[in-house]
């Protein structure tokens, strides 16, 4: 039996954008917003370091600095129009927040504190500025916990625990969802006049991310599955400071604080790599230069496989006011005291900067000429406006929620004003039932957690910071081989009621699914941008490759089609720091 009902606007997914989305169409239209996690869960909860907007609190500021090193650290692939819109909203965007209630840190006058981050400079490039806005380490969480508490106040209609399975569109339009509920085993069906997908990321197609085990691709895979582009899924970001194994995340805060890198001879090491900005070089950098270090023997530890972040010449007033995660992480799983001693870490699989297409109203397109897909709409990590290009800033991805998550509610709301529902066949629900069936009826065999580690092992070893085309041929036939492992998958659990066996056998599907995007991607784009770094194609090459990927699923295969990139003021030049 299939459960109905009725929305005028269904959101997918509660993170910082689905709830900044709920906030404005709940406002205008009956919302629902389903989540596969209670909403205070989502992974916006794990951001740390702040979310930037040039308000000069600090020091001397604007949006135009702003949006030119926001193009310039996506290495030029930036949609520079999207840009702009996100630069010079995020003032507003922040003051927003604060008037909901979000405890930003003070200045002593009472001003919104700002910080330094990686590839925040003044003047188009002429030295750091202090632009990110921060609740000590924890800035994720209270956006988190702020934007719940809106809605809540707000009488938003939450459906907790819904994993959303299929998309449905009918008369050209979008027409609902399909989710199964955890803690029956039934299927929901979601009739709507307009979809929003903020479901984040996928990085747990990696082995050594900092992403929480929920980030599995959902949103992006459904789409993918319905025949709809993915945009520049070659594009996936490591950030410098996971902590060593885990891959958990240190705050790029630590180095807006003074935070140094240091090499297992004490050096501080990325004057070689960025003498300008130093320690707080873009993500992509950053990272490159750690694993250079370690490949060039300048590792620590026994296996030379790590560097340090050290912050113990901070003074421990600082460290315990404006790190108190970052330091309580590194004491608790490595047993390490930051105020006395460098913190062992390594790049960590951390944000996608592709996803479903959109453009600056949030409204998803289906091909080159941007074509929109009436009543569809994404935002935040699963979608890409491509405000981040091949490598995001940090602090952008709260910024871009909170911006892009208000104006797919808007826009959706206003869509379904005064829309009929689409007709629907008779039973919307068959292909999901279907593809549940079907992997709860394999005989026993290998089990998803075995599929699943092995793909990640092979990820971060060949489509990891460094690539090649050997190395990512010899991914895509491991992929063809997991994707034979996995339509003979085992479920063991048979059960209705919580069958989180099935669930994660699912988000299984939708990782495999997006790594075949990623990789295809990744070997036909013959240059190194951003995230991307080709050992075999060094040099980023504009006259081939200044444009967007889109990756669409073809049976067995990927089909790839390339769209130009938007440019308004900021021509590209070589990325110094």
């Amino acid at each position: 039996m299939t459960v109905r009902h009725s929305y005028d606007v269904v959101i997918v997914g509660a993170g910082g954008a689905g709830l900044r989305a709920a906030l404005e169409a709940s406002g205008r239209a009956k919302t629902a917003v389903l989540s596969k996690l209670y909403p205070t869960r989502s992974h916006t909860g794990a951001a740390q370091g702040g979310m930037c907007a040039a308000l000069a609190s600090v020091e001397d500021d604007n949006w135009e600095w702003h949006t030119f090193d926001t193009v310039k650290g996506g290495d030029y692939l930036v949609d520079q129009d999207a840009a702009e819109i996100m630069c010079r909203e995020a003032i507003d965007a922040v003051y927003d927040l604060e008037h909901m209630g979000m405890p930003f840190d003070r200045t002593p006058d009472g001003r919104i504190d700002q910080r330094r981050f990686g590839g925040h400079t003044h003047d188009h490039g002429q030295g750091p500025v202090r632009r990110s806005c921060y609740a000590a380490d924890r800035t994720g969480h209270m956006i988190l916990q702020t934007l719940y508490q809106q809605n809540v106040k707000r009488g938003t209609t939450f459906f907790n625990e819904f994993y959303v399975l299929d998309l449905l569109l009918a008369e050209g339009r979008a027409a609902g969802v399909v989710a199964y509920e955890l803690a029956t085993g039934e299927l929901h069906l979601f009739r709507a006049k307009s979809v929003v997908f903020c479901t984040g990321g996928f990085g747990k197609m990696f082995k050594v991310t900092s992403n929480a085990h929920a980030l599995t691709g959902d949103g992006p895979a459904v789409v993918y599955r319905r025949g709809l582009p993915l945009e520049d899924m070659e594009f996936f970001q490591f950030h410098p400071t996971g902590l060593y194994r885990l891959g958990i995340l240190l705050s790029e805060a630590a180095r807006g604080e003074g935070g140094i890198f240091r090499n297992r001879d004490g050096e501080a090491f990325m004057e070689r790599y960025a003498p300008m900005i130093k320690d707080l070089a873009p993500r992509d950098m950053a990272s490159r230069a750690i694993y250079t270090e370690i490949r060039e023997g300048r590792g620590a530890g026994p296996d030379g496989d790590y560097v340090y972040l050290d912050v113990s010449h901070l003074d421990p007033a600082v460290i315990d006011a404006k790190l108190p995660d970052i330091t309580e992480f590194a004491r608790t799983y490595l047993g390490v005291e930051p105020k006395k001693e460098g913190v062992p870490i390594q790049p960590t699989a951390h944000y996608a900067m592709g996803g479903i297409p959109t453009n600056i109203h949030a409204e998803v397109v289906a091909d080159p000429n941007d074509s929109v897909v009436p009543g569809l709409y994404a935002a935040g990590e699963c979608a890409c406006v491509s405000v981040h290009g091949a490598n995001r800033l940090g602090t952008n991805s709260l910024l871009d929620i909170v911006v892009f998550g208000r104006r797919a509610g808007v826009a959706a709301a206003e869509h379904a004003a005064g829309l009929d529902f689409a007709e629907l066949p008779d039973d919307p629900a068959a292909d999901a039932r279907q593809a549940l069936e079907e992997l709860a009826g394999h005989p026993r065999g290998e089990r998803a957690a075995s599929i699943r580690a092995d793909l990640q092992t092979a990820m971060d070893v060949r489509a990891g910071v460094y690539r090649t085309d050997g190395l990512l041929k010899e991914m895509e036939e491991q992929l063809d081989d997991l994707r034979g492992r996995y339509d003979r998958v085992w479920v063991q659990d048979g059960s209705r009621a919580y069958n989180t066996d099935l669930m994660e056998t699912v988000e299984l599907g939708f990782l495999l699914d997006l790594a075949e995007a990623l990789v295809a991607s990744a070997r036909a784009r013959t240059e190194s941008r951003g995230g991307h770094f080709r050992e075999d194609f060094p040099k980023r090459d504009d006259e081939h490759w200044l444009r967007h990927s889109l990756a669409w699923k073809a049976g067995d295969g990927v089909k790839l089609d390339y769209k130009p990139v938007t440019i308004t003021r900021y021509q590209p030049m070589e990325r110094t720091y």
